[in-house]
Order: C-alpha cells, then sequence, then structure tokens
C-alpha cells in the first residue's frame, strides 16, 4: 500500500511521494506482523483490482471485485477493513505535513519574493496600492475574526488516535533532517514501525458517547498544543510586515483575531449541557489560561537573571516588588533570595498571585483579580528591560505573552450560550402564567408578544420571584442566566458575551432572551434612563422562510427604543448568526447559497437605516452541504458591504483537526485568514460594482427558484423520498457511532424536519452521493441556459466576473469529483421498495449528469475541476482506496439490517465493522462533516 499521492513535478511532491511510500511500506510490515503475509496479499489483490476498476470499467473485473470482498471470512474482514482506514489516517499526515514542507521550502528558495496569500502579500498590496498609514490604522482597527469551536459530532476519531497521529507526524517531519545519521534513520524508522503498530492495536471506536465535559477537554486540548502559541506569532508577523512597508511607526495591532467555543455552552438539543456545566467548562478554560501562564512565567527564571550590580532597573519595577512584598504571601520554599535579580524576585511574585487565582481562599492582592492586573506587571517588566536596553529580550519573550494575556485572558476563549426558540417561549409561558400576567402566552400573536415583552423591558420590577416554585425545564432555563451572571462576575465579562437564538421566527424571540437577562442582572436601565447590558440576545436564521424574515425582524427590534438602546450599550453592534446547515438541507445548494447572499444584503441594508454596525456569525460545517470550505476563501466569498462589524465563523468536527492539530498547518491557515480578512476590508473600503451585477443577481434569483422547485419536489413532496434516504444511507448506523454527546435528531422523532442536518449530510457522504452538496444545480441553471449560446455566454461572464458565481460554480466542481453515483448505485440497491429505487435514484443520476455537463460548459473545462489539477489528482487517486470500503460498508449494512428485521440480538462484531467502515470512509474523502 505504497502509490496515494499526488502527481507533481517539484521535488518537493516527490518528498510527498518519499512519505506516502515510506509508511506504507511501514504499514505492510504491520499488516504481515500481525495478521501474516495472506492478510498483506488480499490487502494488494483488493487495491490493485480497484485501481484497475478505476482505471477502465469491466463488468466482469467489477463481479470478481464484488467477489473478492463478499467471500472474506470475518476476522480477515476486519483486518482488511483496519488497514485501508489506517492507510489513509497514515496519507492524511504525510499530507498535512507536506503543506508544512512546501511553506518552508517556499519560505527558503523564494528569496525576496512574496508568498501569495499570506499576510505579507497582503501588507505589499497595501503600500502599492499607496493606501496612506492613517487608512491602514484604520482598516486594523475595523478587522475582527472570531474562530468559534463547536462541539458538532462529525469528529469520528478519537483523541487517544489523534495523539498517536502528532507524533507520527513529528517523525515524519525528522526525515527530511540531512544530518541525521545512518543509525538515527535506522532509530527512527523503528521509532515509526512502533507507532504504527500502536495505531494498528489501539481501538478507533469509543467505548461510550463523549460526555460534554469529554468533549470540552478535546476542544481545550488545541488551546494547549497549539494556538496559545500559534496566534501570538500570527500578530508579531502582522506586526513585522507592518513595520518593514510602513517604517517609522510603532505598531500594536489591535485585537483582531481570537477564538471562541461552544463546547460547554450549546444547549440546543442537547440536555446533558446543563448550567453547572457550564460553569465547570469555564472553571476549566481558566485553570488552562492559569496553567499555561505559570509555565510561561517559570521559563522566563531562565532568560530573566540581570543583576542589579551590572544594570540598572527602573524604580517603577523596584516599587511594585515591595508592593507585592506587602500584599502576597509567599511560602518559604518560593522565596527568591537573591535580592540582586530583582526581575526573579518579581516573577516569583506573579507566580504566586497566578496560583493564588485557583485558590478559592485567597482574595483581594493575594491573586490578579483581572488579566489586566497580570498585563500591568509585564508591562513594568517590559518597561524596566528597555531601560538598560535589553529590547531584544522585552521583545521576545514579553511581549509575546502580553499579547497572550490579551488574546485568553483568565478564561481561554468566549464561550457563547446556545438554546432553541421554544425552550424560552415554554419558561415564558410558564412564569407569566404564574405571576398572572397572562394564562396563555404562547397563543398571543406575535405583536402582542413584542408588546408584551417591550413592557416588561421598561418595567424596572422583577418578574420572577424565589418564593414560586417552577417546572425543572423553567428552573434550567432561568439557572443558564444567573449562571452567566456569575459567571461574568467571577471570570470577567468576556468569558460569554452572546446567547444565540436557535431557530428565530420572530422578534419575541430575541425579547424573550432579553427579559431574561434582566431578571438577572445582565441587563438593566437605570433611574437616569442609561441602559446597561453585558449580554446580547443573537438570532440564529437558519431556514429558507427565516431568512426571508429576518430583516423584518431585525427592523422591528431596532425600532424600540428599549432595545436599541441595548445595542448601544454593546458598542452599537449586533450579532446575528446565519445558518447554513439547515438553510441547504431546507432548500439544496444553490438555494441556501444564494438565500444567504440576499439575507446577508437585506438585514445590512436594515442595519445601515438604524446606524448598527452587524457582526455576522456563520454558521459554516466542514462538508460541501453545509458551507464548508477553507477558511480564507469564506472569508472572501461574503459580500464586501457585510463585513464591517466583524465576521465570526464556526470551526466544527474534524475541520478543527485538521487545521489546528499542527502548529504548522495551524499557522498557516490563520496566516491565510489574516491575509484574506485585510483583503476584503481593502475591497470593502474601494468596493466597484459591476453595472451588470444588477442583472446577475436576477439571474441568480431566477436559477435559485428553480432549483429550489427540483429539491423540494424530491426532498418533501415525494412520499417515497424519506424510506429512500434512510435505507439506501447509512443514517440509522452513523447515530450509534460514538462521536458526540449530542443526539442526532432535535426530538424523538422520525419526521424529516425533526432530523439534524449533520447527519442528514454525513449519511449521504458515507453512501458516496454527496446529494445536499448539488442536487438540483443542474435544473437551477438549466433553467435560464435553455440550450441557448446567449445564454451560456451570460453564465459564462458570471463565472469569471460574479464572485458568488464563481465560487457557487467551484463549489459544485468539488461536490461533482467526490461524488460517485456508480457506488452510489450500490447503496441503493438496499432500498427494500424496487419502484420507488429505481424510480428516485434514475432522477438523482439524471441530475447529477445534467449539473456536471452544465457545469463543463460554464467553466468550458474538459473535465470537473480541470481549473484545480493537484486536488483533481487527490481526489482521483483516493477514490480507488475509498471504493473497497463502500462496497464492504454495503455488504455489512446488508448483514446487519438482515439480522434486526429478523428481531435477533446485534452481532456486535458485525455493527463494529459497520463502524469502522464509516471512519474509514470519513478518514479518505475527508471534509466529511
Amino acid at each position: 500500500m505504497t502509490e496515494l499521492t499526488v502527481t507533481a513535478k517539484s521535488n518537493s511532491n516527490n518528498l510527498l511521494r518519499r512519505d506516502v511510500r515510506f509508511l506504507g511500506n511501514i504499514l505492510g510490515e504491520v499488516l504481515v506482523h500481525q495478521g501474516g503475509n495472506e492478510l498483506l496479499d488480499i490487502v494488494e489483490k483488493i487495491r490493485e483490482t480497484s485501481k484497475s476498476l478505476r482505471s477502465v470499467f469491466l463488468p466482469e473485473l467489477f463481479a470478481d471485485f464484488k467477489g473478492i470482498i463478499s467471500t472474506l471470512e470475518p476476522d480477515i474482514r476486519h483486518q482488511v477493513i483496519r488497514a485501508f482506514a489506517i492507510y489513509f489516517q497514515l496519507v492524511n499526515i504525510a499530507e498535512q505535513n507536506h503543506r508544512i514542507r512546501r511553506k518552508r521550502d517556499y519560505e527558503r528558495s523564494a528569496g525576496e519574493s512574496v508568498q501569495p496569500g499570506s499576510i505579507e502579500s497582503a501588507i505589499q498590496d497595501l503600500k502599492e496600492r499607496n493606501i496612506t498609514f492613517e487608512e491602514v490604522q484604520e482598516i486594523l482597527e475595523s478587522l475582527s475574526l472570531e474562530l468559534v469551536m463547536t462541539a458538532h459530532p462529525t469528529e469520528a476519531m478519537r483523541r487517544a488516535i489523534l495523539d498517536i497521529h502528532k507524533r507520527i507526524a513529528d517523525d515524519v517531519m525528522q526525515l527530511d533532517n540531512p544530518t541525521l545519521t545512518f543509525r538515527e534513520r535506522e532509530q527512527l524508522r523503528e521509532k515509526l514501525l512502533n507507532e504504527v503498530i500502536t495505531l494498528w492495536q489501539t481501538d478507533e471506536l469509543r467505548d461510550r458517547k463523549p460526555t460534554v465535559l469529554d468533549e470540552v477537554r478535546n476542544g481545550m486540548y488545541y488551546f494547549h498544543e497549539t494556538l496559545f502559541h500559534i496566534l501570538p506569532e500570527v500578530y508579531q508577523e502582522l506586526e513585522r510586515c507592518l513595520s518593514k512597508y510602513y517604517p517609522g511607526h510603532h505598531w500594536h495591532v489591535p485585537t483582531y483575531l481570537r477564538f471562541g467555543s461552544w463546547i460547554g455552552g450549546d444547549r440546543d438539543g442537547n440536555p446533558s449541557v446543563t448550567a453547572d456545566v457550564t460553569w465547570r467548562t469555564l472553571e476549566m478554560q481558566r485553570k488552562l489560561a492559569v496553567r499555561e501562564y505559570q509555565r510561561i512565567l517559570r521559563e522566563f527564571m531562565k532568560y530573566l537573571s540581570f543583576s542589579s550590580s551590572i544594570v540598572s532597573v527602573s524604580d517603577e519595577l523596584l516599587q511594585s516588588i515591595e508592593k507585592d512584598r506587602e500584599h502576597v504571601t509567599l511560602k518559604k520554599m518560593e522565596i527568591w533570595h537573591n535580592e540582586k535579580e530583582p526581575y526573579r524576585v518579581k516573577l516569583v511574585y506573579m507566580l504566586a498571585k497566578m496560583s493564588h487565582i485557583l485558590d478559592e481562599n485567597m482574595t483581594g492582592s493575594e491573586r490578579y483579580q483581572s488579566p489586566e492586573e497580570f498585563i500591568e506587571d509585564l508591562n513594568i517588566i517590559d518597561r524596566s528591560l528597555r531601560f538598560h536596553f535589553a529590547d531584544y529580550v522585552a521583545d521576545t519573550y514579553i511581549q509575546k505573552l502580553i499579547r497572550q494575556a490579551e488574546l485568553f485572558g483568565f478564561h481561554t476563549a468566549t464561550l457563547d450560550i446556545r438554546q432553541h426558540s421554544q425552550e424560552h417561549e415554554n419558561a415564558m409561558a410558564e412564569i407569566l402564567r404564574k405571576m398572572n400576567v397572562t394564562q396563555d402566552y404562547a397563543q398571543m400573536s406575535e405583536d402582542e408578544k413584542i408588546e408584551l415583552l417591550n413592557n416588561l423591558l421598561n418595567d424596572p420590577r422583577p418578574l420572577t420571584t424565589p418564593y414560586q416554585e417552577y417546572s425543572d425545564s423553567t428552573e434550567e432555563c432561568l439557572e443558564v442566566y444567573r449562571t452567566v451572571f456569575r459567571a461574568q462576575q467571577e471570570f470577567g465579562v468576556k468569558c460569554i458575551s452572546s446567547y444565540l437564538i436557535s431557530m428565530s421566527e420572530g422578534a419575541s424571540d430575541i425579547l424573550e432572551v432579553m427579559v431574561f437577562a434582566k431578571e438577572v442582572g445582565l441587563f438593566r436601565k437605570d433611574n437616569d434612563g442609561s441602559v446597561v447590558a453585558t449580554l446580547q440576545a443573537a438570532p440564529l436564521f437558519e431556514t429558507i422562510e427565516d431568512l426571508h424574515a429576518a430583516p423584518e425582524i431585525m427592523r422591528k427590534l431596532f425600532s424600540l427604543p428599549i432595545y436599541r438602546e441595548a445595542v448601544s450599550a454593546m458598542n452599537e453592534l449586533q450579532e446575528i448568526m446565519l445558518g447554513y446547515s439547515d438553510s441547504n438541507k431546507d432548500g439544496g445548494a444553490i438555494t441556501a447559497n444564494w438565500e444567504l447572499q440576499v439575507a446577508l444584503k437585506d438585514i445590512t441594508a436594515v442595519g445601515n437605516e438604524y446606524g448598527i454596525r452587524l457582526k455576522y456569525f456563520h454558521g459554516r460545517g466542514g462538508s460541501l452541504g453545509r458551507g464548508g470550505m477553507p477558511l480564507n476563501r469564506s472569508i472572501l466569498a461574503q459580500p464586501a458591504s457585510t463585513i464591517a462589524g466583524g465576521i465570526k465563523i464556526t470551526e466544527q468536527g474534524e475541520v478543527i483537526s485538521s487545521r489546528y492539530s499542527l502548529k504548522g498547518i495551524a499557522y498557516r491557515s490563520l496566516d491565510q485568514a489574516t491575509s484574506a480578512l485585510i483583503t476584503a476590508s481593502l475591497n470593502a473600503r474601494y468596493a466597484e460594482t459591476e453595472s451588470t451585477e444588477k442583472e446577475w443577481e436576477e439571474i441568480s434569483s431566477s436559477i435559485s427558484a428553480a432549483s429550489q422547485k427540483k429539491y423540494q419536489d424530491l426532498i418533501f413532496r415525494d412520499p417515497d423520498f424519506l424510506s429512500f434516504f434512510k435505507e439506501s444511507t447509512p443514517l440509522p448506523e452513523v447515530g450509534e457511532l460514538n462521536i458526540g454527546s449530542r443526539p442526532s435528531k432535535r426530538k424523538n422523532s422520525d419526521r424529516f424536519e425533526d432530523l439534524r442536518a449533520i447527519p442528514w449530510v454525513f449519511a449521504w457522504t458515507q453512501s458516496r452521493y454527496l446529494l445536499p452538496a448539488w442536487y438540483a444545480a443542474g435544473t437551477g441553471l438549466q433553467s435560464f441556459y435553455q440550450d441557448k449560446e446567449e445564454n451560456l455566454k451570460v453564465l459564462q461572464k458570471m463565472y469569471t466576473s460574479y464572485p458568488f458565481f464563481t465560487s457557487l460554480i467551484d463549489t459544485l466542481q468539488m461536490a461533482l469529483a467526490k461524488a460517485d453515483l456508480i457506488i452510489a448505485k450500490e447503496y441503493s440497491l438496499m432500498t427494500k421498495d424496487d419502484k420507488a429505487r429505481e424510480r428516485i435514484f434514475g432522477l438523482i443520476q439524471d441530475e447529477f449528469n445534467l449539473t456536471k455537463e452544465l457545469v463543463l460548459k460554464i467553466t468550458g473545462q474538459q473535465d470537473i475541476l480541470d481549473n484545480q489539477p493537484v486536488l483533481q489528482e487527490s481526489i482521483r487517486l483516493r477514490n480507488p482506496y475509498v471504493d473497497p470500503l463502500s462496497y464492504l460498508q454495503v455488504q455489512l449494512l446488508n448483514e446487519l439490517r438482515e439480522l434486526r428485521e429478523q428481531e435477533q440480538d446485534d452481532d456486535p462484531d458485525l455493527l463494529r465493522e459497520v463502524l469502522l467502515t464509516i471512519n474509514g470512509i470519513a478518514a479518505g474523502l475527508r471534509n466529511t462533516g
């Protein structure tokens, strides 16, 4: 198993081939070691046959291929599945390492050349376009990008496996070290062999669903391993480039790039996320930040050995030490006895104040009360170092720690709270009924609800009382707000600032959250008329219908004086989240993308009417069917007029591990994101609208309407579709893979509407349809094209000159390239109703062919992804290795379901094999969720 790689001309890509071959050979040795030559021979035979089928599809060869797979004995079959799955894991490691290598190669060979898409390329562009120093400062002050980690269950890999992957990646990187001796290379190979054996002997599957706190620990892993260290380096690079191209100015870039989290705060459909879990999450996050600062301060003890016998430190530093002596109690073993080393004396007191943060018995000046106090101590050291010309030490060590404290505070990441709007309505109805305000709040009209909630917000009197008993659900609802208030007091206001409301369908959904916030002190109107708000209610518009309603909902809210004052209290900024998953599930890929584009512009226009900046939170997933794309492309894909208030983007599932598990890749991703953010901000300031853009928007709207009808005709109006979907994909089995704490359905229901968008997309990807990412696109495009040459020329012009349409067509290309209807047809054979199967699969196949035909006409390409040959080749070469897993999965699903239909006990080994194929296909296809 040694041949999967990407065809390339450079020596750099030869090294990728080397690494894949090297790891493939090691895996081959492991297969022989663990299963004998018989196992290796079978794996190789399946691999070679699969490759041959991809080269030339011959029916007799296909029959032989399926025959080999169907006759595998269970013990061998189990190992074959694992062999292909682990191979993909190793290939993915090699490709990730290669991305780091390519960047280093570029920097080594380019000399003074600037890498495209980098921070330096963006700053160089500003200079070449004669953007003044003052304008650059304005651009920097307007930048805002927050990346929010979520625990959405599409990361099928265990933490233990990811740890092994990291060790393998570190070792493979050593292969490039030219100073290694022959013996050292042999030892490195032995070490890698042991790691792959460990990987083989480690269970890929979790034996239980992770708890929410397990997910919190998993998310914190990336802060500990990469983000705490990489994020400040991105800022340092930006300041270096600014100093290079705009010399003579002191640059301290405002905080524009930060990370947030939903893990431990997202309670929508997850009853396991309680107020107590949220509190424990915040405690864990604080502990991580404090431990990191302690580690760094201890490291500083090595470097800050400056002696007052040789240099003169600042009086300010000496005075701060005396102040610490008065207020901070040190243990005998902590005291630094050499008084001529004042920095070390100071650091000892700083370490004590930092450790006291985690000691509940320590209060007042014994501990840091805020990150600002810690930063002030660091600034005192910084100024003193510069006083005796130790600038290099200050720049290298102290400034980086100051930036870390600015970014991560004592809370590591801002935690968002999210809950479904129905939960708020239920709690509000009960409270209002028990307080004799109204007996049936839920039945009131929307205007009546708005009027009532507006009055409650303006009334200083509390609505709830501790002497009234409420249901458990209402009590938990209220407890969340109490927890947020207590958290802001304990961890700082930045620890939680947004409360997201899923399925926001009216202004009342947002006002309900405001009323609850008022009950605990997160919102109040003082006697002098001033408004204080430390928590913002942020609507989440998810479905097509909600996107249509969103502008008017926001207009109603902004027209209420009390709400407008609340926005003013939040720095004239309103956060609004847009859901990519449910809008796609609701209307299909074309319509979801178009409706999101329209909503962005229309909501922004409403914000402009009221002088309010809007911060859009894009709920993108990792998969193509859920808005997935590279981070820099997702930034540049936004309409220029919509980024002034900042951008938030979810980082979900396997996207987190692929972007942030290795420092080099994490740095490059954030480097590109920063470059894209600067470019997008510049474009927004100097936006040029094509005269034909209005016409293109009308065409896009008509394409969307035709596409939506085609999509909904199948998904919502075909009576056989839901059965076809459940039977021809591994949807039921995906729910048995222990990859997340949250249920796959919002309710215990078999209705399509209650199925979450994530398993919807995951199941279609596993079965190789990738239907949500492309279905109905061909019909939409054909509705305008109509086989007319003049219309085709318009579409071709739109592709080259209209960014929205360019992104849309290129995303379709990726989906079409990854889909495989020959294999999908095998899955369709699991459908019990033959007539329904043939009819629905025929519709899908016809639409696929039409979409592919029109995409090629519009792009002028001979084949899909001709414009991205490296990616095209990567997919082409991966497919033969995913194919055996797909055919094995179909066979196993048939066997498992037959047992269940006979109401026999599950065969645990059979279920395990199904779940292993799910893991393997996810690793092979990547961006699956």
